[in-house]
């Protein structure tokens, strides 16, 4: 019989999210049950509730930032075991079959990864995520969190950390090569922290110089403001690579014009609105503009090894669960330094 486990959910995209409880399936032959101690709170969990991206199922508890402790294990499973600690990110699932997902990319699945929430599952249900005590998932989606991280510094990398290392990893990012990161928030102070441990020189480009002194400290080389015309005539034709990471509509025209011969702009960043390009700003320098989502279950092992290695973790602000509506409007605010954090024993 399925579990009942409490949780935090909205109730439609209108309303806040309330305490509730919900199902979890019994712990199949290739299934780990997770204790969730952290979940993180992502900008895109606001987005899918408020249904900027679409309709939703509701009622539906987010949260793809899962930190925790293994408590039960299915006969089959070999890569976990009972103490463990594992987290989960954006995806439970793919088809495992399609050519993406044999390369290791399952978040490009060509049949559709299934998403920690608000996806269809393989038994038929909506998936809820991880504002809740318990999951469970098969084991070929959750990866290890070293002994190196703090599992409440954890939860965020299971998405704003590899949504930042994947792109950083693909661009080649690393000594001799000029990043910069458009927007200081929960993803771009992860990119900050990983391009600056890759070894690239980094740069911030925010609206304001306001952070400008936690963007130095994360590992940042320079600092620019974007409301100042000047930036965009002092940085010309001066970048390898930029991650945008904001969920905002830019003038990605005028960042292009920040990139080198051959450099690429990269999108992680999820606007709800289109964005628009003029084509003489790509073609003018052989640049690229580019989106990149998430990264595989092996590429995020790699990242949470990369972040241990390297002693990085989230900058966080850790929550109870009676403060996630306040949160949500504090993220809208850009009121947060860096990611929102639930402590999740505070659900029962």
């Amino acid at each position: 019989m399925p579990t009942t486990v409490s949780a935090y959910a909205a109730p439609s995209a209108t309303e806040d999210l309330v305490p509730t409880t919900i199902e979890r399936r019994d712990v199949g032959p290739d299934d780990v049950l997770i204790d969730i101690k952290f979940a993180g709170i992502c900008h895109s969990d606001i987005h899918t509730v408020r249904g900027d991206w679409g309709p939703q199922q509701f009622p539906l508890a987010p949260g793809h930032e899962i930190a925790g402790i293994v408590t039960e294990v299915g006969s089959n499973v070999s890569k976990h075991a009972v103490g463990d600690r594992v987290g989960v990110g954006c995806m439970v699932n793919s088809c495992r079959e399609c050519k993406n997902c044999q390369a290791g990319e399952e978040q490009y699945c060509l049949n559709g990864n299934v998403g920690t929430y608000g996806a269809v599952d393989r038994d038929g249900t909506i998936t809820q995520g991880g504002y809740s005590t318990h999951v469970v998932v098969t084991e070929d989606f959750v990866v290890r969190i070293p002994e190196g991280i703090e599992l409440d510094a954890a939860a965020p990398l299971l998405c704003a950390g590899i949504t930042t290392y994947s792109p950083l990893r693909h661009w080649g990012a690393g000594p001799g090569k000029k990043v910069a990161v458009v927007g200081l928030g929960g993803l771009g102070h992860m990119a900050v922290k990983i391009a600056h441990a890759m070894g690239a020189e980094v740069t911030v480009l925010s609206q304001s110089l306001k952070k400008q002194e936690d963007g130095l400290r994360l590992g940042a080389d320079a600092y620019y403001a974007t409301s100042d015309e000047n930036t965009f005539t002092e940085l010309a034709g001066s970048f390898d690579l930029i991650i945008n990471t904001v969920s905002a509509s830019l003038d990605i025209s005028a960042y292009l014009g920040l990139l080198s011969l051959d450099g690429a702009l990269v999108n992680v960043g999820a606007p709800a609105e289109p964005l628009r390009v003029q084509a003489f700003a790509l073609i003018g320098g052989r640049r690229s503009f580019a989106g990149s989502m998430i990264g595989g279950i092996r590429e995020t092992q790699e990242m949470l090894d990369f972040c241990a290695e390297h002693n990085l973790g989230a900058e966080i602000e850790l929550i109870p669960a009676d403060k996630i509506n306040d949160a949500y409007e504090r993220v809208l605010a850009s009121d947060v330094r860096y990611r929102f954090v639930i402590d999740t024993s505070t659900l029962n």
